[in-house]
């Protein structure tokens, strides 16, 4: 099994890259695959709206002149996602939520590309507004069907200066947890897939309010 994890800050050995390792120290004490790609320091372009995706439903955004479609493909092909960024102005990093806009508005036109997949989210930050941005990351995987397991408190951890959050005794702990209840949800569903049916996919109704 394998586990994608999108670092979203700009700072290859910042606090969140620090944070993304506790949870992956953990899964791979369990033989899980993590692979860490970083997006906070590539420049990605924002979502147009143009509509391309859902109308060849080929899984790629048109725009390819940077690493999203990529990107794309190895959500695609992981077991589980794990989302990560640092936190500006009580939101997630400007540069992650381009990547997430445009990968997860393709993922979401094909129902059930992601259903099931094993999705979960943490912020580190200075002190405060990391809940506002952990609620913001989360609803990309509901947005999805993903299933999110969860740890002892909200996937939140301090710090400042790069490798701060190493003191943050409270932090490290919610990271280890989530590290190893992502690790446990990943190998029951292994285990069950061949066993219990999944449900069926209603097709998706969408209401517009304006008419």
């Amino acid at each position: 099994m394998k586990v994608i994890a999108f670092n979203g800050s700009p700072r290859k050995e910042g606090n969140t890259s620090h944070a993304i390792r506790l949870v992956a120290n953990e899964l791979e004490k369990k033989n899980i695959e993590v692979e860490i790609i970083q997006v906070g320091n590539n420049e990605i372009y924002g979502c147009t709206g143009c509509g391309t995706c859902a109308q060849k439903l080929d899984d790629r955004c048109v725009n390819d002149k940077d690493e999203v479609n990529r990107w794309i493909e190895k959500i695609k092909e992981a077991d589980g996602i794990l989302l990560a960024s640092p936190v500006y102005c009580a939101s997630i990093n400007g540069t992650f939520k381009s990547f997430l806009d445009r990968a997860f508005y393709v993922l979401s036109r094909k129902q059930g590309l992601l259903r099931f997949k094993v999705g979960a989210t943490l912020v580190a930050l200075r002190r405060s507004g990391g809940i506002g941005a952990f609620h913001e990351l989360n609803n990309y995987l509901t947005l999805s069907g993903m299933i999110i397991p969860s740890s002892n408190y909200w996937n939140i951890i301090h710090g400042r200066t790069p490798g701060e959050v190493l003191q943050d005794e409270e932090g490290m702990q919610i990271m280890r947890n989530l590290g190893k209840n992502m690790a446990w949800l990943l190998q029951v569903l292994e285990l069950g897939k061949d066993k219990v049916e999944r449900p069926e996919i209603e097709p998706k109704i969408s209401t517009h309010f304006i008419r």
